[in-house]
């Protein structure tokens, strides 16, 4: 389902989850400059990259595991277990992400956080979930920068 905008000051959006509606409410921002932008999506693609070259290091003696920060595109191969691709998207001050569990999402810098407006989710818990999930260890990437107020 699309957004729903009620007058100019909140953009509300409808999902589900777990069979239960869910309305998030995102209040409307002003578009970051384009150099506040480039640093938080490089601060944000750093410290994401540094937590997980840091917790994959004991899965390194699987095949096909590795971290690569390259040119804005965070690339995180799983070995079976699939590929993430985190990447910037300046023309929409977005970050995009494609994931082997939960297929590609685009998220909004909101609230010092990115936030996939259609579930309201941070990009930081959702990684932190399914990380989780894939390796069969707690996965918390709270510490890194920009992961909500």
């Amino acid at each position: 389902m699309g957004g729903v905008f009620t007058g100019t000051a909140h953009c509300c959006v409808r999902c589900v989850r777990y069979h239960d509606p869910v309305v998030v409410d995102v209040t409307p921002r002003e578009p970051l400059s384009p150099a506040t932008y480039e640093a938080v999506c490089e601060e944000t693609l750093e410290s994401l990259c540094s937590a997980l070259e840091e917790l994959l290091e004991t899965a390194a003696s699987q095949p096909g595991v590795d971290v690569e920060l390259s040119n804005g595109v965070l690339t995180v191969k799983l070995g079976e277990a699939g590929t993430y691709v985190i990447n910037k998207q300046s023309p929409n001050q977005q970050i995009w992400l494609s994931s082997p569990v939960s297929g590609p999402k685009r998220y909004d810098f909101v609230d010092d956080g990115w936030v996939y407006r259609r579930d309201g989710l941070q990009l930081h818990e959702l990684l932190s979930r399914e990380l989780s999930q894939l390796l069969g260890t707690s996965v918390d990437l709270s510490s890194c920068s920009h992961t909500g107020s």
